[in-house]
């Protein structure tokens, strides 16, 4: 896993997809650190948040979420840094990041995910365990943190429902994202948390599903001729038009950017797409799921 583009990283196991703990993890010292020290840097040059966020080509949300130590800051930072920073700022912001890989115990695996989510203009996810994260409402979010295993504290509990309710602001905020998912009729017929929470997840799924830019599409039951035999996947389009492709299982997770793995997992993805339920068709299935709940 650690070869071919793929980095392997430790996962707080949480389900729904697309990051385990939802990404507003409790904030580490190394990660406000570097955040105040990239302040620092960008305010000595004279430079607001926005002015800096458009020369490095990234959004001001995210940079000020890097300034608060809320991001993991992305791997090329200090080198975008450089080009309207200078050298110096190179050289102290790669040292303050590589504090941070050597930080015992920091979720970087899903703040560097969820910085991809962040700028991503194409953003897939395939789900066969759990609604994806991003489609959850409160109720089924609950559901699936109350039945973590080892068991969460109440403060942890707390926070990390108010973190996957913050990330998924990014339906609002990114409208001109175009969102693709695909998940499995299964986990919907599952009914975790019951007839009530049940009825919460479809009335979300067709509410999301009539946004311009939002794509849920069912994989229905019974289907003969599945491509998804190799469980989930995310993958997102960056603003360079670069994929990467994402997979977690149980305590790990991969970050993949080897453009043949990512290749075949658009390949893949493509051909569910084409498998699973058409837009109306899956309207209809949730509506009649709906009614019989």
């Amino acid at each position: 896993m650690g070869t071919g583009g793929a980095a392997a990283m430790r996962t707080d196991h949480g389900g729904g997809g697309g990051g385990a703990n939802g990404g507003e993890a409790e904030l580490s010292d190394s990660l406000r650190t570097f955040g105040v020290v990239l302040k620092a840097l960008r305010e000595e040059s004279g430079l607001t948040q926005e002015e800096f966020a458009r020369r490095v080509r990234y959004s001001a949300a995210y940079v000020a979420k890097i300034e608060q130590g809320k991001r993991f800051p992305p791997a090329d930072l200090p080198a975008r840094a450089e080009e309207v920073l200078g050298p110096v700022a190179l050289k102290v912001l790669t040292a303050a990041a590589k504090s941070l890989t050597r930080r015992a115990g920091l979720a970087s695996w899903f703040r560097q995910w969820a910085g991809v989510e962040e700028e991503a203009i194409s953003l897939y996810a395939y789900e066969c365990r759990a609604v994806p994260g991003l489609l959850q409402p409160e109720g089924y979010i609950r559901a699936i943190f109350d039945r973590q295993i080892p068991p969460l504290s109440e403060q942890q509990f707390e926070r990390q429902v108010a973190a996957r309710q913050e990330r998924q602001r990014l339906l609002d905020e990114r409208p001109n994202t175009a969102f693709s998912f695909l998940i499995e009729q299964a986990v919907l017929e599952r009914r975790l948390g019951g007839g009530q929470v049940t009825r919460e997840v479809i009335c979300n799924l067709l509410e999301q599903g009539s946004r311009r830019n939002v794509e849920i599409l069912v994989m229905p039951l019974r289907q003969e001729d599945h491509s998804g035999v190799d469980g989930q996947m995310y993958l997102a389009e960056r603003d360079n038009h670069q994929w990467v492709g994402y997979v977690e299982g149980h305590d790990s997770s991969t970050l993949l950017a080897e453009p043949k793995l990512v290749s075949s997992m658009l390949q893949r993805y493509g051909k569910m797409r084409s498998q699973a339920l058409s837009h109306m068709a899956t309207v209809d299935l949730l509506r009649k799921m709906q009614g019989a709940l």
